[in-house]
């Protein structure tokens, strides 16, 4: 069965957020990194996977992936902490 993420990147500070949406997250990833993500992530080297969400269908994945995207910042953020308190990048 096919994987599909929904997926929350930030900048090595932390003060930027990206949202995004894959059915292959590493290598995703490897494209934001590379600076072929996203011209956003390019332009405020947003790059350090921080919270990601995994589903077996590709709509609900965009479908959350749009409510976290119209979500307040301050939001996004306490959902990523329940996870992950000291913000670590994780490593796919």
């Amino acid at each position: 069965m096919k994987k599909y993420y929904c997926y929350i990147l930030s900048n090595k500070n932390r003060t930027v957020l990206y949202v995004g949406f894959t059915n292959n997250l590493k290598q995703r990833l490897s494209r934001h990194k590379s600076g072929n993500g996203s011209v956003f992530t390019k332009k405020y080297n947003v790059y350090d996977l921080i919270y990601y969400e995994e589903f077996n269908d590709n709509i609900k994945a965009r479908k959350r992936e749009k409510q976290i995207k119209n979500w307040h910042k301050e939001w996004k953020w306490n959902l990523i902490k329940k996870s992950n308190p000291l913000l670590k990048v994780i490593e796919i």
